[in-house]
């Protein structure tokens, strides 16, 4: 792979901007050769005699010395005269600039190289700017990082001794203390941060794999740096740093917001106790590992940038014959970039807390956690998800020819059949279908580098792969299929008049084993993905008791396109509750309670969004979420409206149903396009779509546009009641039904887009994880 995809390939996606623009750097460079190519004439002696030559040269390759002779201090001063460029750095607004001179423009195609040494310029200063203020904040938090494991060294005191004072041998880490000492004593090199770097350029993810013996001697070497901070004067922190903390409550709950909403008077002295102690424990360890994630992306930041000067440089050379890149290199190791070494000293400090406090002392076990390897795909989820595709092929196949073959649909039971056992399966085929659909977002999204991980709060390694949403995708579809097959039997015994039991109640026990997985407290089949759903499905229930996060709002935003799977659900408890499952028989469709049913149950979603932005209206003061909670109010009426005209066709409920629908779909429509997508913006340099985009081909956001439109009116079959002859009205419903999940899973990759361009336009590449203790800064202030 050329160096410029695998540049491309590692760098943070919503710091693209900020790294060296290798590609245009490397266009100037195609220019200037291009220059070349053509003023250049080709050379007159033949290629042949210049090897030939080199046969009659006296032989001495087994014998000859490889040395260099000592400069001449003369040879020197006219070696530099020769160079082309001169470097320099000068102060502007507080901070380092550097510039290069170049010393052959008047040459002919000088301009050219002029051209390629500014822009060379600018991308070092970039770079460096960014860097500098990425270090600076990584700096200030980890001062307030000091602070909290001071707090938390106190109180683990208090709590396992509480009445023992404060031992002043107990040893006190501090993360920043090192970074301040002076140039001279520094213990790592450049040299040594370049080496280290090297080990990790082709993935730093897989860093995690380092031998025994360099984590033995970078151990030893922070013990040495921890005993020469002892010695140095650095006092441990006394129990009164518990009198300026308070616990920070993060962890929302329903009582939580109760309380706070009704200015319920909270807990205001801390509570030593072991429980408290596990949940400081646990807050800061993952503020830790955020932290060491920060480090880590800053040092392989710093690295890349480091090398892509070098290449950049390298093929200057190559180009123009001329000796420029070790001048330029030179004050690129000198400036913040590539002479900072605070990154590496950092890294190596909380390694060591981490180890010490954290993992019990045990390296390999803290190391592993602050670095945990990359999920590599597993040839067995490959050969598994195609082997249940193939089944599913399969089984489909087979259904379409029994069908055909013993003309089921001419059958007296079809009718019967299609009432029934069609909306109870054609739940499974809604499920399915979606999750095909959030496998091809998956797809798009790695392809295209969108960071869902970072989106949707992931922890890292154990997000699903598109392979693995597949594999899970046919399982189910193929299960279904095999009891469609099973239960595919439109005649009832004579005698009896019954049905077999045991094939009747296969879709409920398919449902039953669906959700015995589900809430699989073993850890079996991505148990870390199901509690992640589980969590944020109850988040999205008890709305607007939790603080609404983007994962939370997101999957209620599924749910509002599985209206007809949640109908089918409640068909499943009349159904098999209150209905004569033996006989293919039931009075849903006359109860009451399940005509109620059909009213609320599909309007839950828009309501639990309703309560969601009013939440956030509440908490961010956002009128947009004002408009965005009158727009979910809009279509829970229209929702209820075409409900109540599937079961009264009057002319009343036909004109409501009507203008509310089509009000409703105007407003999702241009929310979908501006709002969640950023399109149509008039001013744009892409003209009615955004500055930036992650496709080349703009033709693919109109089109995309278009079936937006087109499929937020599929509801217009519900109230215009379009017949086709040769497919049953619950057939027709499940298509519309399968064409809002169609467009869902299109808004789904659009809109996460959408954020993703935000957070690069902020440079947001981390999380923010709350502290366990509040620092009151006033205490400090007065001392």
């Amino acid at each position: 792979m050329k160096f410029g995809k695998e540049f491309a390939s590692q760098m943070v996606p919503e710091w693209k901007e900020a790294y060296m623009d290798y590609a245009y750097l490397k266009s100037l460079l195609k220019q200037i050769q291009n220059f070349k190519q053509k003023t250049n004439k080709p050379s007159t002696q033949p290629e042949v005699l210049k090897r030939k030559l080199t046969l009659y040269r006296a032989f001495s390759g087994l014998i000859q010395r490889h040395y260099q002779p000592l400069n001449h201090p003369l040879e020197q001063d006219i070696e530099n005269n020769n160079q082309p460029i001169l470097v320099n750095s000068f102060k502007q607004d507080g901070s380092e600039k550097y510039e290069t001179i170049f010393l052959m423009s008047a040459e002919e195609g000088g301009e050219y190289e002029l051209m390629y040494f500014r822009r060379l310029d600018d991308e070092l200063n970039k770079v460096d700017k960014f860097y500098k203020s990425k270090v600076d904040e990584v700096m200030e938090e980890a001062v307030m990082l000091n602070k909290q494991m001071d707090a938390l060294i106190a109180f683990r005191v208090k709590v396992e001794n509480p009445t023992s004072s404060f031992d002043k041998s107990v040893e006190m880490t501090r993360l920043a203390s090192d970074v301040a000492v002076s140039a001279a004593g520094r213990v790592c090199t450049m040299k040594e941060i370049k080496e280290d770097s090297s080990t990790h350029y082709r993935q730093f993810d897989d860093s995690g794999d380092e031998n025994s013996e360099n984590n033995q001697t970078s151990n030893q070497r922070v013990e040495r740096q921890e005993r020469r901070m002892n010695v140095s004067g650095i006092k441990p922190a006394s129990l009164e740093i518990l009198n300026r903390v308070q616990l920070n409550n993060s962890n929302e709950t329903t009582r939580s917001t109760i309380k706070g909403f009704i200015n319920y008077p909270g807990q205001k002295e801390l509570q030593f106790t072991s429980e408290n102690l596990s949940k400081v424990e646990e807050k800061l360890k993952h503020a830790f590992i955020e932290f060491y994630y920060k480090l880590r992306l800053l040092k392989n930041y710093s690295f890349l940038n480091t090398l892509a000067f070098s290449k950049i440089m390298k093929k200057y050379n190559k180009i123009t014959s001329r000796d420029a890149s070790k001048a330029y290199m030179k004050m690129v190791d000198n400036s913040y970039l590539g002479s900072s070494d605070e990154v590496i000293k950092l890294m190596e400090r909380v390694e060591s807390v981490f180890v010490k406090h954290f993992s019990n002392s045990n390296r390999n076990k803290g190391m592993s956690i602050l670095r945990p390897k990359t999920k590599r795909e597993r040839h067995r989820i490959t050969f598994s998800m195609g082997f249940f595709a193939g089944c599913t092929a399969s089984l489909t196949l087979a259904l379409a020819m029994i069908i055909h073959t013993r003309k089921i649909m001419d059958h007296s039971g079809t009718t019967q059949y299609m009432d029934i056992m069609f909306p109870l399966y054609s739940l499974f085929g809604f499920v399915v279908l979606h999750m095909l659909m959030y496998a091809a977002n998956i797809y798009f999204w790695r392809r295209y580098r969108v960071n869902q991980q970072f989106i949707f709060g992931l922890k890292q390694g154990t997000d699903l792969g598109y392979h693995q949403v597949l594999l899970l995708s046919f399982s189910l579809a193929a299960l279904a299929l095999a009891s469609v097959l099973a239960n595919l039997d439109m005649e009832m015994d004579p005698e009896t008049k019954d049905y077999e039991a045991l094939t009747e109640l296969l879709p409920l026990i398919l449902v039953l084993v669906v959700i015995a997985i589900l809430l699989c407290p073993l850890n079996i089949l991505y148990r870390s993905s199901r509690t992640f759903f589980l969590t944020c499905l109850f988040h999205c229930i008890c709305a607007p008791l939790y603080k609404v996060t983007l994962p939370d709002f997101f999957l209620a935003d599924q749910f509002t396109s599985q209206g007809q799977a949640l109908r089918s659900f409640v068909f499943y408890i009349c159904y098999y509750g209150w209905g004569n499952f033996k006989h293919r028989q039931s009075t849903c469709q006359s109860s009451r309670i399940f005509i109620t049913f059909s009213f609320v149950v599909p309007v839950i979603p828009y309501w639990l969004r309703f309560l969601q932005c009013l939440r956030r209206l509440f908490e961010e003061k956002d009128k947009m979420q004002a408009y965005n909670a009158l727009k979910y109010f809009l279509t829970i009426v229209a929702v209820c409206l075409r409900t109540a005209y599937s079961f009264d066709n009057g002319m009343s409920w036909k004109v409501l149903a009507w203008v509310f629908s089509i009000s409703t779909a105007i407003f999702s429509t241009y929310w979908d396009l501006v709002i969640d997508w950023g399109l149509l913006q008039r001013r744009s340099k892409n003209r009615w779509l955004r500055d930036k985009l992650i496709i080349s081909h703009k033709s693919v956001y109109f089109a995309a546009m278009v079936l937006n439109v087109l499929l937020r009116f599929a509801w217009l079959q519900t109230v215009l009641n379009f017949n086709v002859s040769f497919l049953h009205k619950q057939a027709m419903i499940s298509i519309i039904a399968s064409l809002e999940i169609i467009r869902r899973g299109m808004w789904n990759f659009f809109r996460v887009e959408n954020e993703h361009l935000n957070n690069v336009g902020k440079y947001r590449a981390f999380k923010s994880v709350p502290l366990p203790f509040n620092y009151d800064e006033s205490e400090d202030k007065d001392e």
